[in-house]
């Protein structure tokens, strides 16, 4: 099996420091596939898996299951929990854009349990 290796200096995210990215591949055509382009790949596929952890576990709390029995409903369900993590992510996005922070640096787990307050706080909601 042929296999390239290459370190690849990553931008700096504002901590002073830039961090190395080793990626080891089997992909062998540096231009099909640059290094650079793999490292940022690989960032994104660990952005979605944040968000999938979010989603699972965050949102719903471990080891929670659908209360739902039948497919409608769960399919309902389901619906409610990825626009809930919609409505937050956009929550999130909005609070680091008007404190000009990136996104990222706002936790999620934070977000939830501030917002769980509030809408459980009668005086948030006029009647």
């Amino acid at each position: 099996m042929n296999q390239r290796q290459h370190e690849v200096p990553a931008q700096d995210t504002g901590g002073g420091q830039g961090e190395l990215i080793c990626v080891i591949t089997t992909l062998t055509d540096p231009h099909a596939a640059p290094a650079a382009r793999l490292a940022q790949t690989y960032h994104q596929r660990w952005e979605s898996e944040g968000a999938n952890a979010e989603l699972k576990t965050t949102l719903r709390g471990p080891g929670r299951v659908l209360r739902s029995h039948s497919p409608d409903m769960v399919r309902q369900e389901i619906y409610g929990c990825l626009l809930t993590h919609h409505a937050l992510s956009a929550l999130i996005c909005g609070a680091a854009t008007e404190a000009d922070i990136d996104p990222d640096r706002v936790k999620f787990t934070r977000t939830v349990r501030i917002a769980r307050r509030r809408v459980a706080d009668p005086a948030a909601f006029s009647p």
